[in-house]
């Protein structure tokens, strides 16, 4: 009987998950010998006592330049902290036992977590109960520190890229600002790469308070210098100087996640206030999630996906794959969740934006 692995998707979905499942398939089998079970949305699965299904070869054929996950994600199910309903009140309970004896059960040489900060937390703290397993990081955040990028970061920044040149053409055509908000929650890597690949001409991040001041003075500056229209690009976390992010939900309302979103409606609400220009606003969403991920993606995640594998057949467990410069390599998976990747504030980045006119409300 060959050795079983298994594999599971978790929080939420990106471009180049199929990719990497079908890189552990394939190479799980091709290589190894392994039988795979895929379990399917996530840690919820395992804690409601769904069964996993076998993938085989067959299962991951096509599914290279597909969006999604085939075996379907939950960014809810943490089983630590898990929403059960008490006398008709929800509450938090640890399930986390329910996991791990079902996972023992299903007797697997190792098990692959495909997933970003939540999902490899959860799999660092299954770590420290024995559960043999390593961390694939995907995010379109690109905010994991042990990583220097994330599978579903490129297909993100293209999809909010090309929704930057088709506002230009409008925006220049009415003479309007244009606000675009984009996703990417504490960390403004989206933002940042968008907004310069896209033309922005100012771009609002987290890591950098902005001033309205600084942002309507810019918008009139242009309208001085004949160019009557402005294309502004907000990352979903950003936030005033001196004031708060603004939410959908706060964590209590949402089971301890905080839903960001609405602060691009507040920076056009601010520019047409203080400017004589006509201000609209576009809420990018979940667009930026959907799709089939860009050739970077389909190759950053083939590779995680063979390196996660070879780190189980080598009995490597306990860690998370990353890539280093061109080199694939990996760190202990507490590691990996430790600290939030941010855009540096004075990095080369927003230096090369500022050299070239962006202003990011300073």
């Amino acid at each position: 009987m060959p050795a079983t692995i298994g594999v599971l998707t978790g929080g939420g979905d990106c471009p180049g998950l199929n990719a990497a499942i079908r890189a552990v398939v394939k190479s799980a089998v091709l290589k190894c010998g392994y039988r795979v079970l895929g379990i399917e949305r996530g840690f919820d699965a395992l804690i409601q006592g769904q069964r996993p299904r076998e993938l085989t070869l067959k299962d991951v054929r096509g599914i290279l330049p597909q969006g999604g996950t085939i075996l379907g994600t939950a960014n809810r199910g943490n089983p630590f902290s898990y929403p059960v309903t008490v006398r008709g009140k929800e509450v938090r309970r640890d399930l986390s036992h329910i996991v791990v004896r079902r996972l023992r059960a299903l007797r697997l040489r190792g098990l692959v977590v495909i997933g970003g900060d939540g999902s490899l937390s959860i799999a660092a703290e299954l770590k420290r109960k024995g559960i043999p397993l390593v961390g694939i990081p995907k995010t379109i955040d690109n905010d994991l520190e042990a990583t220097d990028v994330t599978f579903g970061f490129h297909s993100a920044v293209v999809t909010a890229t090309e929704a930057i040149d088709k506002l230009h053409t409008t925006a220049e055509s009415h003479h309007r600002a244009m606000v675009l908000e984009v996703m990417g929650r504490y960390a403004g890597w989206i933002a940042l790469h968008a907004g310069l690949a896209g033309g922005a001409d100012i771009i609002l991040i987290p890591e950098i308070p902005f001033n309205m001041g600084e942002i309507a003075a810019k918008v009139r500056e242009r309208a001085r210098l004949r160019s009557p229209f402005s294309i502004v690009v907000v990352a979903e976390g950003a936030r005033p100087r001196g004031g708060r992010r603004v939410v959908q939900k706060t964590a209590e309302e949402n089971l301890g996640v905080e839903r960001l979103g609405g602060i691009g409606a507040w920076v056009a609400s601010e520019i047409a206030k203080r400017t004589d220009v006509e201000t609209r606003v576009t809420v990018l969403g979940h667009l930026q999630r959907g799709g089939s991920p860009t050739m970077y993606d389909r190759i950053l995640a083939t590779r995680f996906g063979v390196h996660a594998v070879d780190l189980i057949a080598r009995g490597r467990f306990g860690r998370m794959v990353c890539l280093k410069g061109r080199d694939m390599s990996s760190v202990p998976i507490e590691r990996a969740v430790a600290r939030m990747k941010l855009v540096p504030p004075r990095g080369e980045l927003v230096f090369a934006g500022e050299s070239i006119g962006i202003s990011f409300g300073r």
